[in-house]
């Protein structure tokens, strides 16, 4: 086998701890079959979470019933006739329903909707194509021949396009980078975003009482949420929250914190920053293992306008219906799997480990048995248990023979965004999940496009899938997938509240 056949498999899973893309080119081992051994407990877990999702939806109705027959068990049809004229009997009922009304109403959970969402596009200035990038890295002087031609390597392999976006700080010589210009970075692609979105929701700053912002490694005193705060002269009582070395999983995070504090602040309004600054998370040496995070990581930050205010439904977009985060901390090898640290002589950088695609699959495979029970058609649930029922030799003898079965997630959504992590993972997820090409290709094409822009990632390629023009409809669902250090797979399932329109901003969207 070609050594840059090894390094496009490798490139695969990238969801890392700073965000930036992680899979070694050393890797040997592939992603597990998602058919064999899955793990019971995660299918459990997920009816675990279905059946106390739907308690209060099922009990409430009845125990409100029970309440208003003991309070009018005792009026019959003909007291109620007898006292029509009688304007005090008519008043007490109306206002005793009404009261049952809005008490169901208000201790009813509040869902989550997505009022609109933005993806900064940097200037054109800033495109820099794979050679062009080769070229910027030879002339910094940070690099010497033999990482130039790994990185050459891993480029064309990567599934990276021309046109994604760099900073040219990243390539200055004798590694010069400050803290100044991870924040004018950080500033510059955060503020974009968030003009765009102010621009398009006509939301009132003082209106956000809650922002979360998440960035891997960047980590500056006061915080990047502080700095937005500043910028856009938000309240003085927002909840705000900065998340850091989460990596590419770290947009899901940061949406499924957002709707925990909306819940405990009903009728409020939340921001969601993802973003990853690339200078930051540079890496200036000649270890491979820390060389692959510069080839695929790319500039990009989105911005999410959240609201749990019922009025707020009919101009959202979307509406959250399932969160699931799964986390394999507690191994050692995952936890070690992505990991920043310094090389031999001092220098800062992510080290990506060899198992890296084996743990991200194990991770991925936990992830989608327990979104399954959530999202699945139930006769595709059945069949899914079917296949489950055999275990051991029972269970190679059936996937020898082609009886082992994968559920048919096509049937649970209409658009799948996986995170834009390399061409090689995309492929393998796509065999795995039996994912056809159209819904692939706005991961792909943002892949193509823009890069790994880490947590950011997956909005980008639901703003894709939007730029095509009414691909989007009412009803439709959409999967968010994306990974990351620790080592996390997490989940997240949208579904459309009206017929999206192509949006008037979008990064899709030349000028």
């Amino acid at each position: 086998m070609a050594a840059e056949a090894l390094l496009s498999t490798e490139i695969v899973n990238r969801a890392v701890d700073g965000g930036s893309p992680t899979f070694s080119v050393r890797v040997r081992r592939r992603m597990p079959d998602f058919l064999s051994s899955v793990n019971l407990k995660y299918v459990k877990l997920g009816y675990h979470y279905l059946i106390n999702h739907g308690a209060y939806i099922l009990t409430a109705p009845i125990a409100i019933a029970l309440v208003f027959g003991v309070g009018i068990g005792n009026i019959t049809w003909g007291d109620l006739k007898s006292s029509y004229h009688e304007t005090s009997n008519i008043v007490f009922i109306s206002v005793l329903m009404v009261l049952l009304l809005y008490v169901y109403v208000d201790l009813s959970p509040r869902s989550t909707y997505l009022v609109d969402f933005a993806c900064f596009r940097p200037p054109k200035e800033l495109k820099t194509t794979k050679a062009e990038f080769i070229n910027l890295a030879r002339k910094s002087g940070n690099f010497n021949e033999e990482a130039i031609e790994f990185m050459g390597r891993v480029l064309k392999s990567s599934g990276i396009g021309d046109e994604s976006y760099m900073p040219r700080t990243a390539f200055l010589p004798a590694n010069k980078i400050t803290l100044r210009e991870g924040r004018e970075e950080a500033a510059t692609v955060m503020f974009g975003a968030v003009d765009d979105l102010i621009a398009s929701t006509g939301v009132r700053t003082r209106d956000i009482k809650i922002l979360v912002v998440n960035c891997g490694i960047l980590n500056t005193t006061p915080s990047l949420s502080a700095m937005l705060i500043n910028h856009y002269k938000l309240r003085q009582d927002i909840h705000s929250f900065n998340l850091g070395g989460m990596g590419c999983a770290a947009g899901v995070i940061s949406v499924d914190l957002a709707k925990d504090l909306l819940d405990a602040h009903p009728g409020s309004y939340a921001l969601v920053v993802s973003t990853e600054v690339v200078t930051a998370s540079w890496y200036p040496g000649n270890d491979p293992d820390m060389l692959i995070p510069n080839c695929f990581f790319r500039m990009g930050a989105a911005a999410v306008l959240l609201s749990n205010r019922r009025l707020d439904r009919w101009r959202s977009k979307y509406e959250l219906k399932q969160v699931v985060r799964t986390h394999k901390g507690t191994d050692d090898r995952s936890f070690k799997s992505v990991y920043l640290r310094e090389d031999s002589r001092g220098r800062q950088g992510l080290s990506v480990s060899r198992d890296l695609v084996e743990i991200a699959g194990h991770a991925l495979k936990a992830n989608i048995a327990t979104l399954g029970p959530l999202v699945l058609p139930v006769m595709e649930q059945v069949m899914f248990f079917k296949m489950l029922l055999f275990g051991g030799k029972k269970e190679k003898a059936c996937k020898k023979s082609g009886a082992a079965y994968m559920p048919d997630y096509k049937l649970a959504f209409e658009h799948v965004c996986i995170l834009a992590s390399s061409k090689a993972v995309l492929e393998e997820l796509q065999r795995q999940l039996e994912l056809t090409e159209e819904y692939m290709e706005a991961s792909k094409r943002t892949l193509e496009r823009f890069g790994n822009t880490s947590s950011s990632s997956v909005w980008y390629e639901l703003a894709y899938v939007e730029a095509k023009g009414k691909r989007v409809k009412r009803g439709d669902r959409v999967w968010q997938l994306a990974f990351g250090s620790g080592f996390k797979c997490n989940s997240m399932v949208w579904r459309a509240l009206r017929t999206v329109k192509t949006p008037r901003r979008s990064p899709w969207l030349e000028d």
